[in-house]
């Protein structure tokens, strides 16, 4: 039987989730057992620590390996600031906490830590649909409750000096709209192109809610849903366009709930093309392979 060779977990608002990747053919690693619990936010802080942990050596018995020695990556949304302090986590008890330092402390090892953007965008490029490019630069792109994203450079994760490579959520597309942004700054993408901000644009529009899915489906009908994807598809489209002509990246691979809008992929690539200071795209826009898995495996490969 081949060997274990990471463990990865993935610390969701909702979910943790924990996967043992072990040696397969080809080089490429495979999933040997994958487990999920709640995330117990009720429980706070001290509380989400314990699920962590329990869960990683509840996989490391099931999969015989040792706790103390298997490489061990873990993945969350936010950042870490320069003091090892988790920052712009869903998961609001973990803000300002060292989350990394106290995880190594009760497992009694050290950890290779990440967020969950990179973890995604690791995964996709080396194991998902990018893996024809992973010599390359894939630029891995979260559309979903926020606007995130990721550089991987030759298969592994390109950090950036501060820590920010790949944060096009929070580049000015339109600077003279919309309201200011978390962030502090007005024009952001991710005011224009996350799910919340579709579905806002919907509701103050019709009057009424619908979720992006809904509102993409009725776009044909409802000149309401049509004015909002439109919204979408034209910040989508500066935004990618820009990060094209900055990094001219290999292949970028589109994650998310809204990554699941077939319009992305045959008008949302048109439009890039159009503002792309190209004569033509040859940069592959592609939809994810791994799903909601490629967190947690990400994370695992981290570690490798």
């Amino acid at each position: 039987m081949r060997q274990p060779i990471a463990i990865g977990v993935d610390l969701g608002g909702t979910k943790i989730e924990a996967v043992v990747l072990r040696e397969a053919e080809k080089d490429a690693p495979a999933v040997d057992l994958r487990r999920r619990v709640p995330t117990p936010r009720e429980r706070g802080y001290e509380g989400i620590l314990e699920a962590v942990a329990a869960l990683v050596h509840d996989v490391a018995a099931e999969a015989n390996v040792d706790v103390k020695t298997i490489p061990l990556g873990v993945g969350m949304p936010g950042g870490v600031t320069g003091a090892g302090l988790v920052k712009n986590s869903n998961t609001i008890c973990l803000n300002g906490r060292p989350f990394r330092a106290d995880l190594e402390r009760f497992l009694d090892r050290s950890i290779v830590f990440d967020n969950d953007a990179n973890c995604f965008a690791l995964a996709e490029a080396r194991l998902g649909a990018a893996s024809a490019h992973v010599g390359g630069v894939v630029f891995g792109v979260i559309l979903g409750t926020g606007v995130g994203g990721a550089l991987v450079l030759r298969g592994q994760v390109w950090p950036g000096e501060h820590g920010i490579a790949g944060e096009w959520g929070h580049h000015a597309v339109f600077p003279d709209r919309g309201p200011v942004c978390y962030c502090g700054h007005r024009g952001c993408l991710e005011l224009f192109a996350s799910g919340p901000a579709v579905e806002a644009d919907y509701t103050r529009r019709a009057g009424r809610p619908l979720s992006a899915s809904e509102i993409a489906a009725r776009r044909a009908e409802d000149p309401h849903a049509a004015a909002a994807i439109e919204g979408f598809l034209e910040a989508f489209a500066r935004g990618l366009a820009n990060v094209i002509d900055i990094v001219d990246p290999s292949a970028i691979v589109l994650g998310g709930g809204l990554s699941n809008l077939n319009v992305l992929y045959d008008e949302g690539r048109d439009r890039v093309a159009a503002l792309v200071f190209n004569d033509e795209l040859r940069t592959p826009i592609l939809k994810n392979e791994l799903g909601d898995s490629a967190g947690v495996i990400g994370a695992a490969l981290l570690a490798i």
